[in-house]
């Protein structure tokens, strides 16, 4: 876990300044899912801008020291986590591979790219947890793999109980830069949301499925 509110409290206000991040609980999103949604998260923007992308490099990289000592490869998930995986496995010397989704339909339809071999022990960078379904496929593609999978780092999760519940028993431990909750807080702050907003916004977080309905 990241143990450093103020990195947590950073990482949010990066988010929100840049709009990687943005809060709109009056005039909802609707995810592909069709959950109506006070929150919109693109952490592609993040790659726009060099001191943000910097900042959340270097704590990527020290929260995998922390929290699972030095693996030996790092992985990234596609597409959100290519990038920040690959900045990552630059920053500590590390070889890199990425995950599909699903396996190519032509050429050698591979699921993993890149070269790895059974028994290595995998970090694997993720931009954004939601449900965790995504996430965790690519888990399970290493592990079939023969990779041993010593846990996920992502920037943002929702914090949603079934992602939670999801990470719990598929024995991956999660690591993230930032949540729902410290974001919640830090646009407070910030002046981004008002006090009245905040029971809806907490409300969507613990159900999402009828928030809004």
């Amino acid at each position: 876990m990241i143990k450093n509110k103020d990195t947590k409290l950073k990482v949010a206000e990066f988010l929100l300044q840049i709009k990687a991040i943005k809060l709109q609980p009056q005039k909802p999103f609707t995810w592909a899912s069709g959950w109506k949604s006070p929150i919109y998260c693109d952490n592609r923007v993040i790659l726009s801008y060099p001191k943000v992308r910097t900042y959340i490099r270097q704590e990527f990289s020290k929260a995998i020291i922390e929290n699972f000592d030095t693996p030996d490869i790092i992985a990234g998930v596609a597409t959100g986590g290519i990038a920040h995986g690959a900045l990552v496995a630059q920053e500590l010397n590390l070889p890199f591979i990425y995950v599909r989704s699903e396996a190519k339909k032509h050429g050698l339809t591979n699921v993993i790219e890149g070269y790895f071999e059974p028994k290595q022990n995998v970090v694997v960078i993720e931009d954004l947890i939601s449900t965790g379904k995504s996430s965790l496929n690519v888990v399970k593609s290493l592990r079939e793999a023969g990779c041993i999978v010593k846990g996920m780092a992502a920037i943002f999760t929702y914090g949603f109980k079934v992602s939670e519940e999801s990470f719990a028993k598929e024995k991956c431990p999660l690591i993230t830069l930032t949540n729902y909750q410290v974001l919640i807080e830090q646009a407070f702050a910030n002046g981004v949301i008002t006090e009245n907003q905040i029971e809806s916004l907490n409300k969507w977080s613990k159900a999402p499925d009828k928030w809004g309905a």
